[in-house]
């Protein structure tokens, strides 16, 4: 609704809201005029009920809180003086109280409509005469039922409400949950696919140049390898800035190639770059949580390609320390150090998310002595220990 319209709606509420008790108050003065002849001295005071439990109506039906809760009691108070002293009641007073209890039990104000409602049993139960007990009476009943639809009301909206909180809620969770199983689809594709594939390149690439005698139509199929291969990193890039779009909360951990795979990863890599790489370990080597190795593993997986994609040639040593407390795990070659190409990509961003879903620390940046440095820390425990009860 736009807020012209909106603004009509308010302005036609208020109306209605002034209307009505205005024409409720001149339906009750013209009915105590009209018994003006029963009423003797008595015609002066009932008029002035007859405003007072009407007319303020319309400060119920626009306020909220103690004001409105204090003007619907001053209504009430005014439709039993009318009933007791006088023995008359105006039909707009009757009206006027339904709709102050109705109000009420929607606003859910209960505990003070039903405190409307006891002085008409009491005066029902009283002994005054047989007119006043029936009004008393039928009053008593008709407040009983406005205030239920009241209630009932509030009741239904608050369901709604609440229902209407608990689908944002599960909408969120649903939303959340599919932004981290695209972070995990992307993780996976870029730490897998993009792996093997960076292989297939520098594989390529490897045989063309050293392979001696090579026929130049096999030179060129090799080189046209390695320019698809590359195309389709380029493109799984892309795939990935959109899977990873606004999609930065952690992923789930799962069973994956651990550090006992770590030798074969060394060993692929090697023959993939044919320059010389290292696996260093030191320290009491034992089992950790899985979530641990497979960061681990994933650490040096990416830090091996990046090294074969910007440092081609050059030697690399993996270094693993085991520690009481952490895993030390550095990558480092001697090649000619950080460049823009290291921060065009996803690698150095999702090795600091892995690491920092085990609670651990992840450090890039230049070696000391040439080459670049990719250093973690990540916080160990045994197996048995680490898992869950």
């Amino acid at each position: 609704m736009s807020a012209l319209g909106r603004a009509g709606l308010v302005a036609a509420s208020r109306r209605a809201a002034l209307a009505a008790p205005v024409t409720l108050a001149v339906l009750a003065l013209s009915e105590v005029l009209l018994r003006r002849a029963d009423l003797g001295s008595g015609l002066a005071a009932l008029l002035l009920l007859a405003l007072a439990s009407t007319l303020p109506l319309a400060l119920v039906l626009g306020s909220k809180g103690p004001a409105r809760n204090a003007t619907a009691v001053a209504i009430s108070a005014s439709c039993v003086l009318s009933l007791v002293p006088f023995g008359m009641l105006t039909l707009g007073g009757i009206v006027a109280q339904l709709v102050c209890l109705y109000v009420l039990g929607r606003a859910g104000a209960t505990a003070l409509g039903g405190l409307f409602v006891l002085p008409y049993v009491v005066i029902a139960l009283a002994g005054h005469e047989e007119p006043t007990r029936i009004a008393a009476v039928l009053v008593a009943t008709l407040a009983s039922a406005a205030a239920a639809t009241g209630i009932a009301h509030h009741v239904r909206s608050t369901a709604l409400a609440h229902s209407v909180t608990e689908q944002a809620f599960a909408d969120t969770l649903l939303e959340h949950a599919a932004r981290g199983e695209r972070a995990r689809i992307a993780r996976e594709l870029h730490d897998v696919v993009a792996h093997h594939i960076s292989m297939i390149a520098v594989q390529a690439e490897t045989a063309r140049l050293t392979t001696p005698g090579l026929p130049a139509e096999g030179a060129t199929r090799l080189l046209a390898i390695g320019d698809t291969a590359r195309g389709a990193l380029t493109e799984m890039r892309r795939l990935l800035g959109v899977l990873r779009e606004d999609a930065h909360t952690g992923v789930q951990r799962r069973p994956q190639p651990g550090l006992g795979q770590l030798m074969e990863l060394v060993d692929e890599s090697r023959d993939a770059a044919g320059s010389r790489t290292r696996l260093i370990v030191s320290g009491p080597v034992g089992t950790l949580d899985p979530g641990v190795e497979v960061t681990a593993y994933r650490i040096v997986q990416e830090a091996l390609t990046n090294a074969r994609r910007h440092a081609p040639g050059a030697a690399v040593d993996v270094e693993l320390r085991y520690g009481e407390a952490d895993l030390a795990v550095r990558v480092r070659d001697n090649g000619p150090g950080r460049s823009a190409a290291h921060d065009s990509g996803h690698g150095l961003l999702g090795m600091r998310e892995r690491a920092a879903t085990v609670g651990g620390t992840l450090h890039t940046g230049p070696a000391p002595g040439g080459g670049f440095l990719v250093e973690a820390r990540l916080p160990v425990a045994p197996a048995d220990e680490g898992a869950p009860a």
